[in-house]
């Protein structure tokens, strides 16, 4: 795998051929519209050429590079961690040091650097399992790309998805160091109010932030939370 790319933001600015699919017999015109998208999206190719198991890779990248949480001897939990795009930026900040655990529902491949449990977070002992890979060491960074499985009803699949970054954010502030970060994506108007509030409580800067490599006309972004405060929780 290459070195990290200096700024998620030269890919967007490179030019591509543009492709076009005839209907395919056996295409849906949506299977048809998500190829058109792949192949047509300079941080698909970019991904690819670089050897980063997804394009969200480069969300990590633009998100670090604009907060500067990723580096040496941090130990760093990446939850929703399938096919391991993130993880794989992390451990190559640590540089074989720290600690990298993560988790998915669904299986992620073996990464030099980082310990993976395949477990449904929403299960009552998922957090017990994280702790666990964690053995004793408080996080300084908890970092979250889930997103609840859409159901075609923009209502239902935005309660779900704030679900998970309540119980993201709830294990966050059980095992985040003094000084702490927590990273998550949302959806829509960005973090509820209540949890927005509770939030800003406990730590001492809370934004959002939409990295370059989102695609234009998706809803997601990110809450940003620096500088957990343990002594009021």
């Amino acid at each position: 795998m290459a070195k990290l790319t200096k700024s998620a933001k030269e890919v967007r600015g490179r030019k591509m051929l543009t492709v076009k699919l005839k209907e395919a017999k056996y295409h849906t015109s949506s299977s048809n519209r998500w190829l058109e998208r792949q192949l047509n999206d300079p941080y698909v190719a970019e991904a690819k050429r670089q050897g980063y198991r997804s394009r969200a890779a480069f969300k990590l990248i633009q998100l670090d590079e604009k907060y500067k949480f990723l580096g040496k001897n941090k130990v760093i939990v990446d939850l929703g961690c399938a096919p391991g795009g993130w993880s794989q930026i992390a451990a190559l900040k640590l540089k074989g040091t720290g600690k990298l655990v993560g988790l998915d529902i669904l299986p992620t491949e073996p990464l030099d650097g980082a310990t993976f449990v395949c477990q449904d977070f929403t299960e009552p002992d998922a957090d017990a399992k994280l702790l666990e890979l964690l053995n004793g060491a408080r996080a300084d960074v908890v970092m979250s790309d889930m997103a609840a499985n859409t159901t075609g009803h923009q209502q239902t699949d935005h309660l779900r998805t704030i679900a998970l970054v309540e119980g993201a954010y709830e294990f966050a502030k059980t095992v985040l160091n003094e000084g702490g970060i927590f990273i998550a994506k949302v959806f829509q108007g960005g973090a509820e109010g209540e949890l927005l509030a509770d939030m800003k409580k406990c730590f001492a800067k809370v934004s959002h932030y939409k990295p370059d490599a989102s695609r234009e006309k998706s809803p997601e972004t990110y809450v940003v939370a620096q500088g957990f405060r343990r002594e009021l929780v």
